[in-house]
């Protein structure tokens, strides 16, 4: 008989092995949610130096965090973050023998996920083709920066290059700034995400067909189409530019109004929460007022109704207003730096953010990184170890997964 107990610590993805052939941001982030999950997610790297992100400033020690690499075990902040979960194995994709090693490893894999530019793989003769040939119920993930079918052109895609092109650093700030590059690297962590749903709608179609496919997923196309989920050129044909700045007109009163001591977010679109906010700035009469009685009266007026506003916000502090607003219902917080809400107790409860630790000497200096955020009723979820070192995992991917005798995984050591 079962264990609920026992079931309960299962994870959803166990039982599957994921070959990560990913770098930097976009695809270690891909495989450290199915890591998360439970797949085992084997990432092969270059034993020259491995994933960039291992050089990726700063870095947590012995001493604590240092801009630099003071001493040799000083581990980047990024690795700590991205590679948990995951066993790393060496290999040089332009040796010889990586052919067959890759081979061997595609044999035992569930799903494979790579982000090199478009081609890349297939000139080193282990792309998607050499995979299914190998496997064919390999579900494949290729994330890139156009597609991976080089049709819409190739060349490499960085954060603020997708950031560009989609359109989105147009879409923030006043409308006479320049453009503003979102700090968080959206186009790398959004592909991912696309990413993700592809390679399980890909699996749960294997579960039927028996085989597996080609998963395409680009990062202008993922950014652009979010881009497309609201209705820029539409509301600039209406009178409406397209960078509202700290406000949203069209809903108003929307956005983030000053205070004593900072800013408040407040989201008002509706009659109810209209009320609410003319309430809580001791205005209530302006509910009958012409100007602001219905939506379209609001939106028609929005430069007065904000001006309102913030004469009132301007004189409280945050915390004060937060409550005053909490009272009339009207949804609103305060404007909070990322190192404060890294450490809501909210997300730290649920283990969406997670103390990072070095693999040698544990957490240091409070260090808060990415955690999984989705929770199951009947599973667990989580990373099960700290980021492994540079090949760290040989021996058990070449040894133990792929039975290698330890003549043979010497041989590829010397062969680096």
């Amino acid at each position: 008989m079962t264990n609920l107990d026992d079931v309960l610590q299962e994870k959803p993805l166990e039982g599957l092995t994921v070959v990560d052939l990913t770098i930097a941001l976009a695809g270690p982030f891909a495989t450290l949610l199915l890591a998360g999950l439970g797949a085992r997610v084997v990432k092969v790297e270059n034993p020259a130096g491995g994933d960039p992100c291992r050089s990726n400033a700063p870095y947590v020690g012995r001493d604590g965090v240092s801009l630099t690499r003071v001493h040799p075990d000083d581990v980047s902040t990024s690795v700590l973050n991205r590679l948990r979960g995951k066993h790393s194995a060496t290999l040089n994709l332009k040796a010889p023998e990586a052919r067959g090693v890759m081979g061997d490893l595609l044999g035992h894999a569930d799903v494979v996920v790579e982000n090199f530019s478009a081609g890349t793989l297939d000139r080193l003769g282990v792309g998607y083709d050499f995979g299914r040939g190998v496997n064919p119920r390999l579900v494949w993930c290729s994330i890139s920066g156009f597609g991976a079918d080089k049709s819409t052109g190739g060349g490499k895609a960085m954060d603020a290059i997708v950031q560009a092109l989609s359109g989105l650093m147009m879409t923030s700030g006043e409308p006479a700034d320049p453009p503003i590059r979102v700090g968080v690297p959206f186009a790398d962590l959004v592909a991912p995400l696309f990413g993700i749903i592809g390679i399980l709608a890909a699996l749960q179609q294997r579960s039927r067909t028996g085989r597996g496919q080609l998963v395409d997923v680009s990062m202008l196309g993922s950014l652009t189409a979010l881009v497309a989920s609201e209705p820029f050129e539409l509301l600039e044909r209406c009178g409406v530019p397209q960078r509202t700045g700290r406000t949203v007109p069209r809903l108003a009163p929307f956005g983030v109004y000053r205070t004593v001591d900072g800013f408040i977010a407040i989201c008002a679109p509706t009659e109810t929460f209209a009320r609410g906010v003319f309430a809580s700035i001791d205005q209530a009469a302006l509910a009958a007022d012409p100007r602001f009685v219905t939506r379209d009266a609001r939106v028609e007026h929005v430069e007065e109704l904000n001006a309102c506003i913030e004469a009132f916000t301007s004189t409280r502090t945050s915390r004060e207003l937060v409550e005053r607003f909490d009272r009339h219902g009207v949804p609103t917080a305060e404007v909070r730096s990322p190192g404060e809400a890294v450490r809501d107790w909210r997300v730290i409860q649920r283990k969406e953010t997670v103390e990072l630790s070095h693999p040698d000497y544990g957490t240091v200096d409070g260090l808060i990184g990415m955690g999984l955020p989705m929770l199951f009723s009947g599973a667990a979820t989580g990373f099960d170890r700290p980021a492994p070192a540079l090949g760290e995992h040989n021996d058990m991917v070449y040894g133990e997964l792929l039975g290698y005798s330890t003549e043979r995984i010497a041989a590829l050591r010397e062969s680096a």
